[in-house]
């Protein structure tokens, strides 16, 4: 026997664990329970805090929702206006010591001429390709050369996806790209050109929000305060180590062991074959690929420069830095920085000499988060990174060598990227259902290994939509079906609605014959 017995587990309260325990306690039916390693909510998407009093997200994260039920929650937690800063988003790609507004593609105007040149040759030969193709692309590399060119391919699209997902674009699937990358539009690209004009902006995060304090990660430590005490285990007595999916008991870290009828699953999936002790599903789950983050922040003293200004996300295709993006985290929010009239020394300056004087003075503070990407097909240098990354900075005129630096920051993710590699799907379509056979959902970032639905919007309605189905049988959509949740206005759940009306499926809900 159990020591504690529920109808459904929730294992890990990052957004889709969260997103699961919402929903049970909205519809308040089945008992529950989630659990967590760490003592506060936020898994993937938490922030942590310097000493000096810098903010930090586990990577690059803003809210922009494609789900009404998603809002709902979030406002609930922050309800207040000044919660949040609505922002528009200014992004560039750094190349040849230039910013070129992002998409990258659809800004080949800024260029110098021989690149230009290269582009549109590119757009102009796969226009022309595209229109006698009658096979789609068979990796990420050949959609790009379809759509893109071999220009703009060996510019900017291979060697900038290469910094990202840390493996070869050939290595790639492409059904995961649906609103994520842009496809050039080649008659106005070449208007542009000519005109030498640039495009606007483009995405689905065109314009997003960002809470005012405690960063990402205060968000969901906000959402886990509307639950229940009573249903929560974190820190060592939420600690998972073994699951027994025969009999149904999860043993916890201090020993206890809970007994469940449904388990939902939010840790990575090849982590949670291995508590299983299954070999059958071990060695299926060694055919899924991922790259680990490095993020690594800067806190600087004195005014935000010019040359910055309000930008807030860029990317570095080129090898003259080891980040692949920057975010000015400063840009964000006032307070993800200590305020200006709090003293703090300088460590030393940017191209590493010490300061005349150690002793603290006021700020102003600004800060810069960079993203790292390392795999077995791209080593990185921890040892050295943080240097390599501050230098990385110089290179690309991002600071100068004089800068003062206040505060370092860098922190590892085993898990931070789940690669759409080649072999993804063959892999899931038999280990997800499997898990479903043991009464296991496993679902989020990495417990269902989808990139194009791991944004915190998707990540927490896989866990709303999970215990949809396993208390009414309703269809994941967002799990089955991401290119159809991401084109429309997801309103058929409401916070305010009641659960028995909360679930009514869309009237365009595609059949499985049509998807």
């Amino acid at each position: 026997m159990a020591d504690i017995k529920v109808d459904v587990l929730v294992i890990g309260a990052g957004p889709t664990g969260l997103g699961a325990a919402k929903r049970l306690n909205h519809i308040n039916g089945p008992s529950w329970l989630i659990l967590d390693a760490n003592d506060k909510a936020g898994g993937l998407a938490s922030t942590d805090v310097t000493p000096e009093g810098f903010l930090y997200d586990v990577g690059g994260h803003v809210i922009f929702s494609h789900y009404k039920y998603f809002d709902d929650c979030i406002d609930e937690a922050l309800p207040k206006p000044d919660d949040w800063y609505t922002h528009q988003r200014i992004s560039y790609v750094r190349y040849k010591g230039l910013w070129v507004p992002y998409p990258f593609q659809n800004n080949i105007s800024m260029l110098p001429k021989e690149d230009q040149v290269k582009c549109v040759d590119g757009l102009i030969d796969a226009a022309m390709n595209a229109r006698v193709a009658t096979t789609k692309p068979k990796d990420f590399d050949e959609w790009i050369l379809r759509t893109c060119g071999e220009g703009v391919a060996d510019i900017f699209m291979r060697p900038y996806n290469y910094k990202v997902w840390a493996v070869p674009t050939t290595k790639m699937q492409c059904e995961w790209l649906g609103e994520r990358v842009a496809a050039p539009n080649v008659k106005l690209v070449t208007r542009n050109v000519i005109l030498n004009k640039t495009a606007g902006g483009w995405g689905p995060n065109a314009t997003f929000r960002f809470p005012a304090r405690d960063g990402t990660g205060g968000i969901w430590i906000a959402v886990s305060n509307t639950l229940p005490e009573k249903n929560k285990r974190y820190g060592e007595k939420g600690q998972v180590t073994k699951v027994d999916a025969e009999k149904k008991i999860v043993t916890l870290k201090d020993g206890t062991t809970i007994g469940y009828d449904k388990l939902i699953n939010t840790m990575a999936v090849d982590q949670l074959v291995e508590k299983m002790g299954n070999q059958e599903l071990i060695s299926l789950s060694k055919g899924l690929y991922y790259s680990s983050t490095h993020v690594i922040g800067v806190g600087l003293r004195g005014e935000r420069p010019e040359r910055i200004g309000d930008k807030c996300w860029l990317y570095f295709p080129e090898d003259n830095c080891p980040f692949y993006r920057a975010t000015i985290f400063s840009n964000y929010s006032p307070y993800n920085q200590p305020q200006a009239d709090v003293k703090l020394p300088t460590l030393y300056h940017g191209d590493g000499s010490k300061p005349a004087s150690s002793e603290p003075k006021e700020g102003p503070y600004w800060s810069i988060m960079l993203e790292v990407s390392q795999s077995t097909m791209k080593p990185v240098d921890e040892e050295n990174l943080l240097k390599d990354c501050i230098q990385g900075l110089i290179n690309t005129e991002m600071i100068n060598p004089e800068d003062e630096i206040i505060s370092t920051y860098h922190r590892k993710f085993d898990h931070g990227y789940p690669t759409p590699a080649l072999e993804r799907e063959g892999v899931l379509k038999e280990l997800l259902p499997k898990l479903q056979d043991l009464d296991i959902w496993s679902r989020g970032r990495f417990g269902s290994w989808r990139y194009e639905v791991g944004n915190q919007d998707h990540s927490f309605m896989l866990g709303v939509e999970a215990v949809d189905n396993i208390v009414t049988g309703a269809v994941e959509l967002t799990l089955n079906y991401p290119d159809f949740v991401n084109s429309r206005a997801n309103t058929e759940r409401r916070l305010a609605q009641p659960f028995y009306s909360a679930g009514t499926p869309p009237k365009d809900l595609p059949t499985r014959e049509r998807a």
